[in-house]
């Protein structure tokens, strides 16, 4: 392993710098995998890529390039258009760009000289209005050279496993008033088997798709008559999500919540009083109605805090546990949406619970056995990370000292291990942060739980005290799907479309071998039915080993066939789609395991 860098002070610095600056002691950075190895490794694979293809577009103007959560990407601009079938054409290029063995150097320019080396570059220029320093550093390999601060590898050499993964557009800056540019992202690795796993697990992953089985399995769509990021859910995926929403409703009730619901559209000095006027308007839909200003709810708390001023709450009604499958809205950039993973308008499972301070800890940890219930029952293992005071934040620094500190001490006390997350908190408060695994070990963000005493203040809401006296509720935000909409494109892809039969938009599938069998089939299915196991009956004029193929595509959890034998011994041919392989046991025997797996399905 080489050394590619040092990382001193909380900062990377690429050997470049190291000599550039004279910079001694630190942390030796080596090409080992390690977070910091990475993120030098990849940004120069994307300086790489872009010289790929200016050698191969020549007009090409570029961007920026950064590393991102999952590799890195850049954004460009050419005069012809790229897909993905010319990533190849650019790996290529980079491959013979890397047998080159550039070294990558760094140097610096004035301002001046900058803006007038790149001066029909509007696209440098933009870069340029985004920095205030007067001196700017470019780092160079071959003929090609860009701006940017790094870090860098010492010499293109030393990359060698990448992949390009695809094409997408970008609006410049991410502002969708501005054009539409060219973005291609990639990954890279120090050792090759490390990309050999990640190609295996993309491909798995582009199996899995929600947006392909989505469309297979007739369960949601998008309609450029309705709008961009607004789903529309199809029989078979409403009745998904709705067995979801039952299960989940269950699970509540028996914890004691109680449903509520509030209005999608409040008052704008709503809003203002919340804090998200100032602090989240940007991500708000406003309308006027009769002369006064509104705005669509992006969060369901403000609701919840009427609902809870409803009543004289004493401390003995205390934790007051509200919940809502709560219809919101928040105004996504087109270049972000992504499936149901990032829409518009979507439902959360959201819950507040108001409690005393006292009661704060035990409330977090009953939820956290909440999330555990139901990660488990869809056999998710997950993460816990622990969001700090962002930039953009309201409430004083002893605030939220003081709530982080307890939400840690929580969970230090029953043993619970987490990470931190610098900066991540909600702007009214800091939060625990669910992230699960999913079958092919992506990680993905879904569950939070946020503690809150800057809204109760805000809205002046109290509770009686056993002194007779009024004191603020703390107000915990609690959603542990996240929404329907994402959870189910999670569920979708971890499953492979493969759902359980607790949630199954079709559980059953009977396929009456003859006419004279379907008097039969529609009688199991009528008796299921009655069990809120949704089924159909294949009973079209084609043969019988086509009906059991469409029935196999559509990954139902049971097919039944059923013929001569089964009506006349009342019983059920169950084949198994995965093996091919069918076992007949009575009706009665199959009505008791659909109601076995029904009673381990409760969360």
């Amino acid at each position: 392993m080489e050394q590619i860098g040092i990382y001193k002070d909380g900062q990377i610095y690429d050997l470049q710098t190291v000599q550039e600056l004279g910079i001694e002691g630190g942390e030796a950075i080596k090409s080992d995998g390690s977070a910091h190895s990475l993120e030098i490794l990849r940004h120069s694979t994307a300086h790489m890529m872009a010289q790929a293809i200016k050698e191969l577009y020549p007009e090409a103007k570029f961007f920026v390039g950064p590393v991102v959560k999952e590799g890195f990407y850049y954004d460009f601009k050419v005069d012809t258009p790229i897909n993905d079938d010319d990533l190849k054409t650019i790996e290529k290029k980079m491959k013979d760009i890397a047998s080159s063995k550039y070294p990558i150097e760094k140097y610096t320019a004035t301002r001046d000289e900058i803006q007038s080396k790149f001066k029909d570059d509007e696209l440098k220029q933009a870069v340029l209005s985004n920095i205030t320093d007067d001196t700017l550093t470019i780092y160079k390999q071959g003929e090609f050279e860009d701006l940017c601060r790094g870090p860098h590898m010492p010499n293109t050499r030393m990359i060698r496993n990448f992949k390009l993964i695809r094409v997408a557009g970008a609006y410049l800056g991410g502002d969708e008033e501005n054009e539409m540019i060219t973005r291609i992202y990639g990954i890279s690795f120090f050792e090759r088997s490390e990309l050999r796993d990640y190609i295996t697990m993309h491909e798995e992953a582009l199996k899995r798709d929600h947006r392909k089985l989505g469309t297979e399995l007739k369960l949601f769509a998008f309609s450029d008559n309705i709008g961009a990021g607004l789903p529309l859910w199809l029989p078979a995926g409403a009745r998904l999500r709705g067995k979801l929403e039952q299960l989940l409703y269950k699970a509540h009730r028996i914890r004691g919540y109680e449903p509520v619901r509030g209005p999608e559209i409040l008052k704008a000095d709503a809003w203002v009083k919340s804090g998200h006027y100032a602090n989240y308007k940007e991500n708000m839909y406003f309308t006027e109605v009769d002369g006064q200003e509104y705005g669509l709810k992006p969060m369901n708390c403000v609701g919840h805090i009427e609902v809870f001023r409803e009543d004289q709450v004493s401390y003995r009604d205390l934790p007051m546990k509200f919940f809502e499958y709560g219809v919101v809205h928040r105004h996504e950039l087109s270049g972000v949406m992504h499936g149901l993973f990032r829409v518009r308008e979507f439902t959360q499972d959201d819950a507040h619970i108001f409690c005393t301070k006292e009661q704060t800890k035990d409330v977090i940890i009953e939820v956290l056995e909440f999330v555990e219930s139901l990660m488990s029952h869809f056999n998710f293992t997950y993460e816990m990370e622990v969001s700090t005071k962002p930039k953009k934040a309201i409430g004083d620094d002893a605030f939220w000292e003081t709530t982080t500190k307890g939400i840690m001490d929580a969970l230090d006390e029953n043993g619970y291990s987490y990470g931190i997350d610098e900066g991540g908190g909600a702007f009214y408060g800091p939060k625990i942060d669910i992230k699960i695994l999913d079958a092919i070990g992506r990680k993905w963000q879904c569950g939070t739980i946020q503690v809150d005493m800057n809204l109760p203040e805000r809205f002046d809401i109290n509770y009686t005290t056993s002194e007779d006296t009024k004191e603020k509720p703390v107000m915990i935000h609690r959603a542990i799907l996240g929404s329907f909409e994402r959870f189910i494109g999670i569920l979708t892809e971890h499953f492979a479309g493969e759902f359980p039969l607790s949630i199954a938009p079709t559980g059953v599938i009977i396929v009456p071998i003859a006419d004279t069998h379907l008097d039969y089939a529609k009688q199991l299915q009528k008796e299921l039915q009655e069990i809120e196991i949704d089924t159909e009956v294949s009973s079209k004029n084609e043969s019988l080993n086509k009906r059991i193929r469409v029935a196999e595509k559509q990954k139902v959890p049971m097919i039944l066939v059923v013929g001569d034998d089964e009506v006349a011994n009342n019983m059920v041919a169950l084949r198994d789609r995965r093996t091919r392989e069918q076992s007949n046991i009575t009706k009665d025997e199959f009505f008791t395991m659909i109601k076995q797996t029904q009673e381990k399905a409760k969360i």
